[in-house]
């Protein structure tokens, strides 16, 4: 045996020890890998109603604001509606209120004069 056979023997020697000592982390990686795995298929399973149940929700709120833009509007519309019904009676009563207070100013101020020239005489 030469010496470069003898260094071949030692090389080959070495890297079977190095494969063997690489072994071991290889496999535990390969059962880290499984395990995550599982873990990601039983996450994405447990995950799968958490979604559906959220985007179901959802479906619920926005019919739920629909509704409730439809009762804001209706509110808006019965305000501006209550807002006209009020400036129409304003101007419907308030015109003749000011001249049945200007009748009653005028026969008080009439009745007043009278009843002064009356004591004026006696």
């Amino acid at each position: 045996m030469s010496l470069g056979d003898i260094a071949g023997l030692v090389a080959a020697l070495a890297f079977v020890a190095l494969v063997a000592f690489m072994a071991v982390p290889l496999l535990k990686l390969g059962k880290v890998l499984d395990e995550t795995r599982t873990t990601v298929a039983r996450v994405t399973e447990q995950s799968i109603p958490i979604v559906d149940e959220a985007a179901e929700t959802l479906r619920t709120a926005n019919a739920q604001l629909a509704k409730v833009d439809t009762v804001t509007t209706s509110a808006a519309e019965i305000g501006t509606n209550v807002s006209a019904l009020t400036t129409l009676v304003s101007a419907t009563v308030a015109s003749p209120l000011i001249k049945v207070a200007s009748f009653s100013y005028a026969v008080r101020s009439v009745v007043g004069r009278r009843a002064a020239r009356r004591g004026r005489r006696r």
